[in-house]
């Protein structure tokens, strides 16, 4: 693939609403056509015998089912850290105001 001229790369620039100067211009020119041939490179690995992959990891749920009970706090401990309570349940400021 040849190399990107100055004038691709500022159109690039333009499209990304970029600000370069000319000396990140000259430079990027070179690392985007660096890329470029990499991922020429990459396209012609040979992939038929690979299988589809989300991810190279093991995936598993780590959540608990929802079937499976678990503890709950009490009124206290959820109330503990309220910036305004009444005692039993929590203050809010009013989303709309009455027009009083």
């Amino acid at each position: 693939m040849p190399n990107l001229t100055v004038a691709e790369v500022e159109r690039i620039a333009l499209l990304a609403r970029l600000e370069l100067t000319e000396d990140e211009k000259s430079r990027y020119a070179g690392q985007l056509s660096a890329i470029l041939d990499y991922a020429t490179a990459l396209m012609s690995v040979n992939v038929d015998d690979i299988p589809p992959t989300a991810s190279a990891l093991d995936v598993w749920n780590v959540m608990r089912a929802d079937d499976i009970p678990g503890g709950s706090l009490s009124r206290e401990e959820a109330l503990a850290n309220a910036p305004r309570t009444d005692g039993a349940s929590f203050e809010v400021q009013a989303t709309f105001d009455a027009g009083d």
